[in-house]
């Protein structure tokens, strides 16, 4: 019954990414146009926080399922090439 459970957990993940994905975009792009940035340094702002905010979300999914050591480090490695998949 778990099994099922968490694959549903994550094939509802995979469904949900892209919009989050889109979400976090904006919100980037929001924070650049309030920093009144342009150009190659807009960009570079933009690719930043999103990257940090991948890195933030993935620790935060490891931490609630409250993995440690090789374990966590695994989980967030694949969260954040995953998230870079679905942003492309």
């Amino acid at each position: 019954m778990r099994q099922w459970i968490a694959l549903i957990a994550i094939s509802m993940g995979a469904v949900f990414a892209p919009a989050h994905a889109n979400d976090m975009h904006k919100a980037c792009e929001a924070k650049a146009v309030e920093k009144k940035l342009y150009g190659a340094a807009r960009n570079s702002f933009i690719q930043k926080c999103e990257k940090d905010a991948v890195q933030g979300g993935c620790a935060a999914m490891a931490d609630e399922k409250k993995l440690h050591g090789a374990a966590r480090n695994s989980f967030v490695k694949k969260c954040k090439k995953d998230a870079s998949a679905h942003k492309h």
